[in-house]
């Protein structure tokens, strides 16, 4: 029994050295299979590029330069610039033994990476774009999260490439590193040459600020056209990004307002009328030289802006303004005429002290501003009140010629008459019809009417018409005259009738007497 077990005991011995043997080979090959995997699936990120061209490329070098702006090393050295700054060191290979090796800057959401550069025997130029700390480690990313990713990215780079909008992003240095569509198209308009590495600075900076105050104006000029912009920058710790958005149309308008507002300047200065226009707050935004003419204000004292109540307490000290009866009047009056000129077209006159007479005007405008307007009508009031004078001495005169006198123009109406007329005949009429049955009384046919009538609705009359008529019992026989005046007017005037002339009757006899008729010569 001794030697069989002994025989058993060595057989298990075995059989289970071999399964441990298996099991550790087993687990030996699936701890070192990622690693495997891994090698196999991550694959070197080499370029070629021969006179510049791109010759040749790995898968992710390719997926790297799809992503460019171009396919030739000048595309490259744009999206390199933004990893490594300056690669000058490529261009002098010549120097360096044909070979060079530069190290880049780490960046928000950027890894750190290592460019190998060297000249084959032919003369092209492969590159190689290494990241340090995953040389030795491959990083394995499913087929649904590196789809997914892949269409993000695309998403994102046909937003950023079709923005209407030019947008760059510079390094900590100020220098362009990258740019979209937009911005090389307008540097290529300009220079068919100058989307090489480095990239130009198109967007020329000017002093105006932006409309919102933050923003910063640039203008583009391309041959003989200027295109303005308003940039607006974010900085973060990678770098700078400039967002220039078209800005045409506003400066456009900002220089159509300019060339309106000039127009206007030179407009209100030519204006004899006294111009000052205030904002919603009252303040003294704009004004013309005949102000400061009509007013007797300094120049240096507008200039200052000061509010309507500054304004008109300065006028009251120049004693440019009616004279209140006290300084509370005076306030009343002020915060009167700021109402009404807020409210509505609002017209005051002011006589002043020296005999000088204003007409100040009141307007609204939009927004709550109120423009005022100082005329000096002097002149104006001065010949008013002379015409006001001879028409007054005229009807004077009128009324003490001792006739009855009325004017009638070309369609009937009244014109005027005189003292004499209505005392003759009572309360002026209207039109001539009203004056007609004034002048026929109780008369049925009123002796001499019909033909004072005639004479008013001839249209030859020329020179004077006279006749007769019967006035108010306490007038009698009135005698009337017709005279054409210029225009089509008709003047009539009523006079006392002269009275009958008185025939003498030489004495009767007693033949006469006895009823014979005596002879006559």
């Amino acid at each position: 029994m001794q030697p069989i077990l002994t025989i058993a005991i060595a057989l298990i011995g075995a059989v289970i050295s071999v399964l441990l043997a298996t099991l550790a080979v087993r687990w030996a090959d699936r701890r070192d299979r990622p690693a495997l995997l891994a090698s196999d699936l991550v694959s070197p990120c080499i370029f070629l590029f021969r006179n510049g061209r791109l010759a040749d490329a790995t898968a992710p070098a390719r997926s790297i330069m799809d992503g460019c702006a171009g396919n030739d090393l000048g595309a490259l050295k744009i999206w390199l610039g933004q990893r490594f700054g300056d690669l000058s060191a490529l261009d002098t290979l010549s120097e360096h033994h044909g070979r060079a090796e530069l190290t880049g800057h780490g960046g928000a959401g950027s890894a750190r990476l290592r460019l190998m550069a060297e000249e084959t025997a032919d003369g092209a130029l492969r590159l190689t774009l290494v990241r340090p700390d995953a040389e030795a480690a491959g990083i394995v990313v499913d087929s649904l999260s590196q789809q997914a990713m892949e269409e993000e990215l695309a998403m994102l780079r046909a937003i950023v490439e079709g923005a209407p909008m030019m947008i760059t992003r510079r390094d900590d240095a100020g220098r362009i590193v990258w740019a979209n569509a937009a911005y090389l198209e307008a540097a290529e308009r300009g220079d068919p040459a100058a989307t090489a590495w480095p990239l130009p600075e198109i967007l020329q900076s000017d002093t105006t600020s932006g409309p919102d105050g933050q923003s910063r104006r640039a203008r583009v000029e391309v041959a003989d056209s200027t295109s303005w912009f308003d940039c607006y920058e974010y900085r973060d710790e990678a770098g700078l990004t400039t967002y220039a958005l078209p800005a045409d149309a506003e400066v456009r308008a900002e220089q159509s307002l300019r060339e309106f507002l000039q127009t206007l300047t030179k407009t209100f200065a030519d204006l004899p009328i006294g111009l000052a226009i205030f904002d919603r707050d009252r303040q003294l935004q704009l004004f013309n030289p005949a102000l400061i003419d009509l007013t007797g204000l300094s120049a240096a004292f507008l200039t200052s802006r000061p509010s309507l109540y500054s304004v008109l307490d300065q006028l009251r000290e120049l004693r440019m303004i009616p004279e209140p009866r006290d300084y509370r009047s005076w306030r009343k009056q002020i915060t009167t005429l700021e109402a009404a000129a807020s409210a509505g077209y609002h017209v005051e006159t002011w006589s002043l002290p020296g005999g000088r007479t204003y007409r100040v005007t009141g307007r609204p405008h939009p927004g709550g501003a109120v423009a005022f307007l100082f005329d000096d009508i002097t002149s104006e009031i001065t010949l008013t009140r002379k015409f006001r004078a001879e028409l007054t001495l005229g009807s004077q005169v009128l009324d003490g010629l001792g006739q009855a006198l009325i004017v009638f123009n070309a369609v009937g109406q009244v014109v005027m008459t005189n003292k004499g007329y209505t005392d003759l005949w009572g309360p002026a009429p209207d039109r001539m019809t009203e004056a007609l049955q004034s002048w026929r009384g109780e008369w049925t046919e009123a002796p001499g009417l019909a033909e004072l009538e005639r004479e008013l609705a001839r249209e030859d009359v020329s020179g004077q018409d006279r006749g007769v008529i019967f006035g108010p019992p306490e007038a009698g026989v009135l005698g009337w005259t017709v005279s054409a005046l210029p225009g089509g007017k008709r003047m009539v005037r009523f006079t006392p009738a002269p009275p009958a002339p008185m025939i003498a009757v030489p004495p009767q006899d007693s033949a006469t007497d006895s009823g014979a008729r005596p002879a006559t010569a």
